[in-house]
């Protein structure tokens, strides 16, 4: 039996604002919980097993480099256009020692939490299944 991600959770200091962040981003709705955190879910008619996302606030700052993040497509292909859109959102451009030949651009979001927009579909993958070579 295999499982499959049904939820990430990001550990944010300003709940509010990086609930903004994200939902512009991925086009998610927000619902604020009574605790402090923020639900993302996906938009009404996404793919079932796209996850949603849950904001709790850490309480400080990012200490290092994550362990763990999102890989992001454009839903339309165009890497440079999504990117200057999450630039307009408040990422940044994010250096953690990509040569500039990488499949993907490196960015953070508003609390420096890396993340990559991919330029193409993750390695061996296609709508159809997995391709060799």
């Amino acid at each position: 039996m295999t499982v499959r991600f049904a939820q990430c959770t990001l550990d944010v200091r300003d709940v509010g604002r990086m609930a903004r962040f994200w939902s512009a981003a991925l086009g998610f709705d927000v619902r604020h919980e009574d605790d402090g955190s923020a639900h993302l879910y996906p938009p009404a008619g996404a793919p079932g097993d796209v996850p949603s996302i849950w904001l709790q606030n850490s309480g400080g700052p990012k200490q290092e480099k994550n362990r763990f993040h999102p890989d992001l497509r454009p839903t339309d292909g165009d890497v440079d256009k999504a990117v200057a859109r999450l630039l307009e959102l408040g990422a940044r451009h994010a250096d953690v020692g990509q040569t500039g030949d990488e499949g993907f651009i490196v960015l953070a979001d508003p609390e420096d939490n890396e993340f990559c927009v991919l330029k193409g579909e993750p390695r061996g993958w296609t709508p159809g299944g997995w391709t060799s070579g």
